[in-house]
């Protein structure tokens, strides 16, 4: 749906997109294929024009959490390869074989009712292999004492009836944190995904096509990580100590606009627990932005945003639907123009920093409601927003 509501909006830059796949491709070179990752509205930016740049630059593959995550985007002219990285009920495999969508197998229960309903459906499932290497959280285990277990049981996976074992894969815990820990953390799941994976290929007799394990962090910090295919994740849109390294682009930029501006005298509370008062004579906007569209509270009275005339603290709590910002002592600032949430002149990771969290969370907190508007070399594309009227 469009939108001509000038309120809150979301600028995603395709042009940064390109930029930065083409970027990440240099650093893995020709030969390593590319997995983008476009779960969770890829990361808020909107997963269908974000999967379609990225299918018209020549990725190899897209990930995404669930089914419905998939079938948005076949259903939006989506053809290349699509891994569910997330649970799908058996129930809908008829739908992944038909929509050729490739499905993680994460143990030996999902193995087998996946092969059940695949032979029951009279197709084949391609599926990728997931190993819990140290994650803790989905995928065979394979440490320790469970090597020989974890290895048989993949042998199994791999040859049931119905499924084609694709690919094989982990996922790295620490991969894009610094210190001798984190890098002896990851290594040791790196071996151990290998030493998985060649097991599996000698007990089977042939070889995955693809090993994959390179998430953001180890494909910058780990190039023996890359294997047969990377996928990053934050750091193909740009955020992030990684992707400032590799002199990346951010993709979103947030901006709103003043709605309101008031004069206040010295002593005015502002805003719900009159947690701001003024203390001299006070030019306070009001913009158009709240929690509920992705403006976390915990910032209030602590995060600035960006005007013609330098930075403007935002006073008093931050409320569902707006926000009030110091203008005093911006005299060229008025109703109706632009301010800067997050973006090039004011960097996400300061935003996320003083709300103890990370980019990911900013974006991915983007509510529906905030129009996304989407750029190529400086000209407007397409627009959306994705409330229902």
């Amino acid at each position: 749906m469009k939108s001509t509501l000038r309120r809150t909006w979301a600028e995603i830059d395709l042009s940064a997109l390109s930029y930065n796949y083409n970027k990440i491709r240099e650093l893995t070179g020709g030969d390593v294929k590319f997995m983008g990752v476009v779960k969770a509205d890829a990361y808020g930016h909107g997963a269908v024009m974000i999967a379609r740049t990225l299918q018209e630059l020549g990725a190899d593959y897209l990930a995404v959490s669930s089914i419905d995550e998939a079938m948005e985007l076949r259903y939006n002219g989506i053809t290349m390869p699509v891994l569910i990285l997330g649970h799908t009920p058996m129930e809908q495999v008829d739908r992944l074989i038909c929509f050729n969508i490739t499905q993680a197998v994460t143990c030996e229960a999902k193995a087998r009712e996946y092969s059940s309903a695949a032979v029951e459906y009279g197709g084949t499932l391609k599926v990728h292999i997931k190993v819990d290497t140290g994650m803790s959280r989905l995928g065979y285990i394979c440490e320790g004492d469970y090597f020989e277990h974890g290895i048989r049981g993949i042998v199994d996976a791999c040859n049931m009836p119905g499924l084609d074992a694709e690919g094989i894969f982990t996922h790295f815990a620490v991969s894009d944190e610094d210190g001798e820990e984190c890098s002896r953390y990851t290594e040791h799941q790196f071996k151990l995904f290998n030493d998985v994976a060649d097991a599996v290929e000698r007990e089977r007799g042939c070889n995955f096509r693809l090993r994959h394990c390179a998430n953001t962090g180890a494909t910058v910090n780990y190039p023996q990580t890359h294997l047969d295919m990377v996928r990053p994740g934050i750091l193909l849109y740009g955020y992030g100590e990684h992707a400032k390294a590799l002199g990346l682009r951010p993709v979103m930029t947030m901006k709103t606009t003043v709605s309101t501006i008031k004069i206040y005298p010295a002593d005015t509370k502002i805003s719900y627990g009159l947690t701001y008062t003024t203390d001299e004579t006070a030019r306070i906007g009001v913009i158009p932005y709240g929690y509920a569209d992705g403006f976390f509270r915990c910032l209030s009275n602590r995060y600035s945003v960006m005007t013609s005339e330098g930075a403007a603290p935002v006073r008093g709590r931050i409320c569902m639907d707006m926000s009030m910002i110091d203008l005093t002592g911006k005299p060229g600032v008025g109703v109706g123009d632009v301010v800067e949430i997050f973006g090039p002149d004011n960097p996400i990771e300061e935003m996320a920093k003083m709300a103890g969290t990370i980019p990911y969370e900013i974006v991915c907190a983007v509510s529906k409601r905030v129009h996304r508007i989407y750029m190529s070399d400086g000209n407007v594309v397409y627009s959306e927003v994705m409330l229902r009227l």
